[in-house]
């Protein structure tokens, strides 16, 4: 390990790589477990709920009680059988989300972000990616959708130390996906009118296989 990771792991909550990005795929499993273990495990809010369909407030606090709707964070997402989730999606307007997801190589990525914000990539970087995507606030539907296949965030950590965290394939959608939700965007909200409407019915037509907030 060089030192930058060294002095980074005693300031920070992840070590980081030679080019200052954090490490998220080392003890995933044991990290998961930790934050999911001290969560409650709340219903998801769904398309039509308004908090959803705002920017959410910036974290400012870094204390027990981030630390704590983290977990919670953690524990919904095990519950939904979801790979990424965002604040907003469990009725809560602040920019922070977690994740749980491979990359297309299979590799396990785990990590908690604040205030994120994805770094414009140059045009000769910018290799998209029409594969289908879901969201856990529109559920049982699935649409095409390209996206970059390749995603860099900057943000903070769950102690507000400065973080960046990059990603390809599978978890480059992701970190998009869920940056997305806390500007206030639903992944449907980027489709043709059509394919809105028709992931809509999609959703419509089956059931959740977990606890969803109804909107009334």
């Amino acid at each position: 390990m060089a030192q930058q990771d060294t002095d980074q792991q005693h300031a920070g909550v992840l070590p980081v790589d030679d080019e200052g990005y954090v490490v998220d795929t080392e003890d995933c499993e044991a990290r998961e477990a930790a934050w999911r273990e001290r969560g409650t495990s709340r219903p998801i809010t769904v398309v039509g709920n308004p908090v959803l369909h705002k920017e959410c407030a910036d974290v400012t606090d870094f204390g027990d009680e981030l630390r704590q709707l983290v977990a919670d964070m953690f524990a919904s997402q095990r519950t939904a059988e979801g790979v990424g989730l965002a604040a907003n999606q469990i009725g809560v307007g602040k920019k922070v989300f977690v994740y749980d997801c491979p990359d297309d190589e299979g590799v396990r990525h785990v990590g908690v972000l604040c205030n994120p914000k994805l770094v414009e990539l140059p045009a000769v970087r910018r290799r998209l990616d029409d594969s289908n995507e879901g969201c856990l606030s529109v559920p049982t539907a699935y649409a095409p959708l390209a996206r970059p296949d390749y995603a860099e965030v900057t943000g903070q950590d769950e102690r507000g130390n400065q973080v960046k965290v990059r990603g390809t394939g599978y978890f480059a959608r992701c970190l998009q996906h869920e940056t997305d939700h806390l500007y206030g965007y639903l992944y449907i909200d980027r489709l043709s009118k059509r394919e809105r409407k028709d992931a809509l019915r999609q959703m419509a037509e089956n059931e959740p296989r977990y606890p969803v907030v109804a909107n009334d």
